[in-house]
This record gives structure tokens, C-alpha cells and sequence, in this order.
């Protein structure tokens, strides 16, 4: 049986959990927000709930806030490492069918 807090995924985290497990403070995390670093989902009253896979980001995020960039720096940097880990799977992709089809071609020159 699975559970919600098995699912890094799932929004479990309020706002005040994040800002004291991570030591920030909650308008930090509002700013954050705002700048489109996180995407936490919202309770039926419109309160912010964080994911652990969100409290990751916003680990990262003080992280690089600490050595100094801005919020607008670090949502570049954030946004063109997505952009390359896609750029790295789409080469995959391609490369495991030209080897695919590299293999039928030899195969078929065999026979």
C-alpha cells in the first residue's frame, strides 16, 4: 500500500513546515513563489503546500542565493538546466533508434 508521504510529488508541507525545516523565512518563500522557482499547489482554503520534490528546489534555490545570485539569475540557471536535461534525453531517444536502425540494416545487408 502506498502513502501520500511516499510520493515526493504529493503536497504535503505548509508553508510555516518549509520555513522552519529549511530555516527561511516564510516571505521568502512567498517571493519565490511569486518568481516561479517552486509551483506548490494550493489547499481548498488557497494555502500554499510544498512537495518534498519542492523543498529540494527551494534547497537549491538558498543554496545559490547564499554564493550570492539573484532570484531572476537563479530561475535562468534553473530554467536552461531543465532545457539541457531535455536536450540530453531527446539525444538519447535519437541515438538508441539510430541504433535500432543501424541493427535492421545490418541485418537485412545479411541476408
Amino acid at each position: 500500500m502506498s502513502l501520500p508521504i511516499d510520493d515526493e510529488h504529493a503536497a504535503l508541507f505548509t508553508v510555516g513546515q518549509v520555513a522552519s525545516m529549511l530555516d527561511v523565512q516564510m516571505a521568502f518563500l512567498r517571493r519565490i513563489d511569486e518568481h516561479r522557482l517552486v509551483s506548490p499547489q494550493r489547499s481548498a482554503g488557497g494555502q500554499r503546500r510544498y512537495s518534498r520534490h519542492e523543498i529540494d528546489r527551494i534547497q537549491q534555490v538558498v543554496s545559490m542565493k547564499d554564493e550570492g545570485m539573484t532570484l531572476p539569475a537563479i530561475a535562468r540557471i534553473l530554467h536552461l538546466q531543465h532545457q539541457l536535461a531535455q536536450t540530453i534525453r531527446e539525444r538519447d531517444e535519437l541515438a538508441r533508434r539510430l541504433a535500432a536502425m543501424q541493427t535492421q540494416w545490418s541485418e537485412a545487408d545479411g541476408r
